[in-house]
């Protein structure tokens, strides 16, 4: 039986599968308060260091999925959510492949992320794990349509250069490539790949120089188990060392992290930052 999101029982076990970035601590202390027993199953060296310090953290390579399955039916945890950054380039540098993730992947039509993302999530439902949606007990971090800066808004040519974002990331989600695009004056300048939204910030500034706004949108069928997009700390303090003009997130698809602090810098350096319902 769940209750908006949360079950009833707040005592079961949830692992979390971390990548990079802030939201799986920020999951963690959430969910601590809530009851939960927590294990934390950190996919890098670079996770947050404060999640490395919990009690029941381990480390895994990304690719053992065999030892992860194993992990999570020893320690009797019956649910998992999968959070934070898994950037494409910390994948290659590391990957390695233990005999359970071949097998997954041999029978795949072709590897692409969410191809190879929800064979992993089958093979855990196969073994009685349960993926979580990425919102499970943060609903109210998603982002809102509104103008969330005070006296600060994109101006007409700013907004002409909005819709081409949108209509360019959503493009770009659909072939399962990245989900940011930074514009300027009505062209495109950078387009997210394998290097992750933060350097795709700092290389469009590179070609553009200052007063860039970045456009991130959801995929068209979002799953909400699988990298739901989010920004936070990190996303401003970039747009602000590259002097960017402002940001456009989607709403009610995007976690929206540290609001008021990121708000708060945002106005104090004349950037807006909107949401935007997309139908």
């Amino acid at each position: 039986m769940k209750v908006k999101g949360e079950y009833v029982d707040n005592m079961e076990k949830i692992a979390i599968i971390a990548g990079n970035g802030n939201l799986p601590y920020f999951f963690y202390e959430i969910a601590k308060k809530k009851g939960h027993d927590v294990y934390v199953i950190g996919l890098f060296d670079t996770v947050n260091e404060k999640l490395k310090e919990t009690p029941n953290y381990v480390q895994m390579n990304i690719g053992e999925i065999g030892k992860l399955i194993g992990y999570l039916i020893l320690n009797n945890i019956e649910k998992i959510t999968m959070l934070g950054k898994v950037e494409k380039s910390l994948i290659f540098q590391n990957l390695k492949l233990d005999d359970t993730f071949k097998m997954i992947i041999s029978g795949l039509p072709d590897i692409k992320d969410e191809t190879v993302i929800f064979a992993v999530i089958n093979a855990l439902k196969e073994s009685g794990i349960e993926v979580l949606p990425q919102n499970f007990l943060i609903d109210d971090l998603y982002a809102v349509e509104k103008l969330y800066t005070t006296n600060i808004a994109p101006d007409e040519n700013d907004e002409i250069t909005i819709k081409m974002g949108i209509e360019a990331a959503k493009a770009l989600s659909r072939v399962d490539v990245g989900q940011t695009v930074v514009l300027k004056n009505r062209a495109v300048v950078a387009l997210e790949a394998v290097e992750g939204t933060d350097e795709t910030i700092k290389r469009a500034y590179n070609y553009a120089g200052k007063g860039c706004i970045i456009v991130k949108m959801a995929r068209p069928q979002q799953d909400m188990r699988v990298d739901v997009p989010t920004i936070g700390i990190d996303t401003i303090n970039n747009m602000i060392e590259i002097n960017a003009k402002g940001i456009v997130i989607e709403a009610e698809k995007i976690i929206f992290l540290n609001q008021e602090e990121v708000i708060k810098k945002a106005e104090e350096n004349n950037i807006f930052i909107k949401g935007i319902k997309v139908i």
